[in-house]
């Protein structure tokens, strides 16, 4: 990482003229001015009792006296009161350039120790049919697992399906009602039922204490089996479709039934710690600490009529999650609703030792909404169906021009799920964020179809012509030119970024940069008719590795290359 070799020398030379702290250098917030800056001045100041200004300029003076100077920098200046700006050396760029180039994953750097990451998303409810709202977790998601298996750690997948609650009770309620046999109940039923009874139990409360009932007795495997296998049979077979268009795929399609087996070694565990207490008839665990400033209510493990709840469900897969895989951290993207339901099931297991040293992390994600600033709707007011969706994003790209009416059916596909994803993902995971299908459609500005005309478009250059990187000379011909390049060396920092912070918008940051960069550069720089064939070469380097980067970025965010466009 370029920041970690320009901190290492500044530091080193810190070092050897007695300030033994470390100097970490950063990204130029003044790129008009130099490529990096240090303000690490400012503390030494503080801890040394000396003026900036005096340590700042002794530290730059050694570092101009360094004898491989030429190799790293262009430039090291100190500017008032405290700050050391750092331009690059041509030479430092490109052979940057050539690592990423020739080194596998473009020279990032592998962890020394691989962790264990559960990665739970998703997370639909079966009978229910997928909205615009269960797209976000599914795409945060799988970003998220790509990016923590290409830094070089593992990761398991679940989608946690909700197979076994109350809107199960519900549809077999309407099965029984309707005198339906098995082979009655399709998916197009399921659509129309599922809404139906959802508003019939908000007024009819025997009515739903009847559904209660009857998924009480699914949980406990007395009745109903053979509906509640066909229901999940026939809604998980949607839900598998509607992921697969969007390349979202799991290691495992586990469901909140598959934790009912752990249950009883939950109770018996939390029993034996003297923390499972009874309350109104009902089994619970309080979770609040001293410290705490707000009063957090009670987990309610089990109900007085002996059901289980969602909470008590997470707790057993945690904890077949904890048997079966032992990770190192555990990680739920959800609605940023979740967060009391998440802190509840977290302190629970902090406070009984159940997940010994593993983390849990609750990573919330925002909604999407409309250009009203509401959760999106159509224009009836509904919530739209997944299925609709991807139809109005492909009728409306179709049509934006002519020639979109003769792409292949695979490519527009692509094309469709760029539209979304880089939608999506461009925002910081835990943000609300506007979804304009015209403005995320466009081949102008920050979105998919940019990006990919983008690539499309430096490819036929690629194709036109032949380079050698490892012979990239060690010029750099104008600003645009270099701006392109030391652009490129920031991906290390974008993609740890991402994975630190678990946000996949770092890498849509780098991506559109990156593109914005080699636009700019090719408007600017006539390669076509070039005759100085060392500045053909590189230039043709410089935009393959910039290619090369794009298209396994795009990966992460799970977005393929059409053909055309």
């Amino acid at each position: 990482m370029v920041i970690d070799t320009l901190s290492n020398i500044l530091t080193n030379v810190a070092n050897n003229i007695g300030y033994s702290e470390h100097l970490r250098v950063i990204k130029s917030n003044r790129p008009d001015l130099c490529d990096y800056q240090c303000d690490g001045v400012f503390n030494l100041s503080k801890l040394y009792h000396k003026s900036p200004i005096v340590i700042g300029e002794e530290i730059v003076s050694e570092i101009n006296k360094i004898d491989d100077f030429d190799n790293y920098f262009k430039s090291v200046e100190f500017c008032k009161p405290g700050f050391i700006n750092i331009t690059l050396s041509n030479k430092f760029i490109n052979d940057c350039l050539i690592k990423m180039d020739t080194n596998f994953k473009f020279n990032l750097k592998m962890p020394s120790r691989v962790l264990t990451y559960v990665v739970d998303y998703g997370g639909p409810n079966i009978a229910k049919p997928l909205h615009v709202g269960h797209m976000r977790p599914a795409i945060v998601g799988e970003s998220i697992k790509r990016i923590i298996d290409y830094v070089g750690h593992k990761t398991i997948s679940d989608v946690h399906l909700g197979d076994i609650g109350l809107p199960i009770g519900e549809v077999i309620y309407a099965i029984k009602r309707d005198n339906l046999t098995t082979s009655d109940i399709t998916l197009e039923y399921l659509n129309k039922v599922y809404p139906m009874m959802s508003a019939l139990i908000k007024e009819d409360e025997e009515i739903k204490a009847e559904c209660a009932s009857i998924i009480k007795d699914v949980q406990e495997k007395k009745n109903y089996l053979d509906y509640w296998k066909k229901i999940c049979d026939v809604s998980s077979s949607d839900i598998k479709r509607l992921y697969k268009y969007l390349d979202v795929s799991f290691d495992y399609w586990l469901g909140e039934s598959d934790a009912y087996d752990y249950i009883p070694k939950v109770k018996e565990y939390l029993i034996s710690k003297d923390l499972l207490k009874e309350s109104n008839g009902a089994k619970v665990v309080f979770i609040n600490k001293e410290t705490d400033k707000v009063n957090y209510p009670p987990l309610i493990f089990e109900k007085s009529n002996g059901a289980y709840l969602y909470e008590s469900s997470d707790l057993g897969t945690i904890y077949q999650r904890m048997e079966d895989f032992n990770p190192d951290y555990i990680l739920y993207i959800t609605d940023a609703r979740q967060g009391l339901h998440f802190e509840q099931v977290f302190r629970v297991c902090e406070l009984s030792g159940m997940t010994k040293d593993t983390k849990l992390i609750h990573l919330p994600h925002g909604t999407i909404n409309g250009i009203d600033g509401k959760p999106y709707k159509t224009r009836s007011g509904e919530t739209p169906k997944l299925d609709d969706l991807f139809k109005e994003v492909k009728s409306i790209f179709i049509s934006k021009k002519e020639s979109n009416k003769n792409m292949s059916e695979e490519d527009i596909n692509i094309i469709v799920n760029s539209i979304l994803k880089f939608a999506d993902l461009q925002n910081g995971r835990d943000k609300d964020y506007i979804f304009d299908i015209n403005k995320f459609s466009d081949t102008q500005g920050k979105t998919g179809p940019y990006i990919l005309y983008t690539y499309l478009r430096m490819n036929k250059i690629i194709e036109k012509f032949d380079s050698n990187i490892n012979n990239l000379s060690n010029n750099i011909y104008n600003n645009y030119d270099r701006q392109l390049r030391v652009g490129l060396l920031d991906f290390e920092e974008f993609l740890m970024s991402a994975f630190r912070e678990f946000k996949p918008s770092y890498i849509a940051d780098y991506i559109y940069n990156i593109c914005v960069s080699m636009n700019s550069f090719y408007q600017n720089n006539h390669i076509a008719n070039l005759k100085d064939l060392e500045k053909l070469n590189d230039w043709i380097s410089v935009i393959k590795i910039a290619n090369k980067i794009i298209k396994e970025m795009l990966n992460l965010l799970i977005i393929d290359i059409p053909t055309e466009m």
